[in-house]
């Protein structure tokens, strides 16, 4: 997949929206707006990119290839995600004052991806951002796995089809969740197992209810692969899927003033996932502003997306004990001073760890080289 400038904006969008929504949490001088409010969306979003991009590296080549290679697409994800991430744990595991909690999730949990499903949400945790990149991994080691079983059928409405029904399992496992075990604790707000904590623990974070985004993005490579003529249509009209994307996704913000009732945890998930797809998508057509017009600087933010995502908190936190007195007297200087500096660490990141593993990378599996590989990792709020 050549880089697309809207594609590219889309991922800035995202990481960006997150890093705002940390840094007002911690009281950066980040503004207190409804954009930076609504910043956890920007997972929903790296998700999405993330199904339609890897999901159309995966379903090309098995429409290409009659046995498209597992080793080499689980290489190519090792050496993307392994190095800067192994390097961000030792970093939180062998320098402890660098935390921004001193509590943290056993080593193990991070080693196997499994922190998502086992955190304990009633104290705040360190690096607990990478429940999102968890859920990626997960959808990394079985999407593959999963879809050539399921295109043996080879039809396209049965594929489709599988999608939604895991959406819809999804709407029903968190109703059921929510229902049974959250709604008769609505009212406890403090002490173990209240409210806030056992649904970050129970539905916020765990694989199973969080695949909207992931399938919304799949089902959008599905098109691009699979019914191009489909794909060319909606390319043309990038407005048109602009306008119905925005019209959803103001359902799913007004859906979500109340995180804490029914129908976000339903439907608000698929609703807010679908109205990103349909935004991504307009952002894929060339046909389009989105797609069409490079701004400066946001190519490079995209690039950085993934070392900043693992080592914004580190920063955040450097900040706020050593420029106590800027955070508390100056909120646009220390606004400025916490972008430029994530910036620089993020930065420093991907030029020294993450970019030479990708360069080896393509050296060391050039025989099997595919398309240029998407920069899609997320982060989220610890409270």
């Amino acid at each position: 997949m050549s880089r697309l400038p809207g594609l590219d904006l889309m991922r800035a969008i995202a990481i960006i929206w997150v890093l705002f929504f940390h840094a007002q949490i911690l009281g950066l001088g980040t503004p207190s707006l409804a954009f930076t409010q609504l910043g956890w969306m920007g997972v929903d979003l790296f998700f999405v990119l993330s199904g339609f991009l890897i999901g159309s590296q995966w379903l090309g080549s098995c429409e290409k290839e009659a046995s498209p290679s597992f080793l080499s697409f689980y290489l190519r994800r090792a050496f993307r995600i392994l190095p800067a991430y192994l390097v961000v744990v030792a970093v939180y595991f062998g320098l402890p004052s660098l935390r921004e909690t001193k509590e943290i999730q056993p080593l193990w949990q991070f080693l196997t991806f499994t922190e998502n499903l086992l955190i304990d949400f009633y104290h705040p945790k360190a690096f607990s951002h990478v429940w999102s990149l968890c859920v990626e991994e997960h959808f990394y080691l079985l999407f593959p796995l999963i879809s050539l079983l399921i295109l043996k059928r080879k039809s396209f409405s049965f594929t489709l089809s599988v999608c939604a029904a895991v959406v819809m399992a999804g709407m029903a496992w968190r109703g059921y969740v929510w229902l049974d075990g959250l709604l008769p604790i609505k009212e406890v707000e403090e002490g173990v197992g209240n409210i806030f904590q056992r649904y970050y623990e129970r539905i916020y974070y765990p694989t199973w209810c969080r695949l909207d985004g992931l399938l919304m993005g799949i089902m959008l490579a599905l098109c691009k692969i699979y019914r191009p003529a489909w794909w060319r249509a909606a390319m043309e009209k990038p407005y048109h899927l602009l306008g119905l994307g925005g019209v959803l996704l103001g359902g799913a913000i007004v859906l979500f003033q109340d995180r804490m009732a029914t129908a976000p945890n339903v439907i608000g998930y698929p609703m807010l996932s679908m109205a990103l797809a349909l935004i991504v998508a307009s952002a894929a057509s060339t046909h389009g502003l989105l797609g069409r017009v490079r701004i400066p600087g946001i190519a490079t933010i995209a690039t950085l997306s993934y070392s900043i995502y693992l080592s914004h908190k580190l920063v955040y936190r450097y900040i706020r004990v050593n420029f106590h007195q800027l955070v508390d007297e100056n909120g646009l200087a220390t606004f400025f001073l916490t972008a430029g500096m994530t910036l620089l660490v993020g930065a420093g990141l991907y030029w020294l760890v993450e970019r030479p593993f990708l360069r080896l990378r393509d050296r060391l599996l050039a025989p099997h080289k595919t398309e240029t590989d998407a920069t899609n990792l997320s982060a989220q709020p610890a409270s």
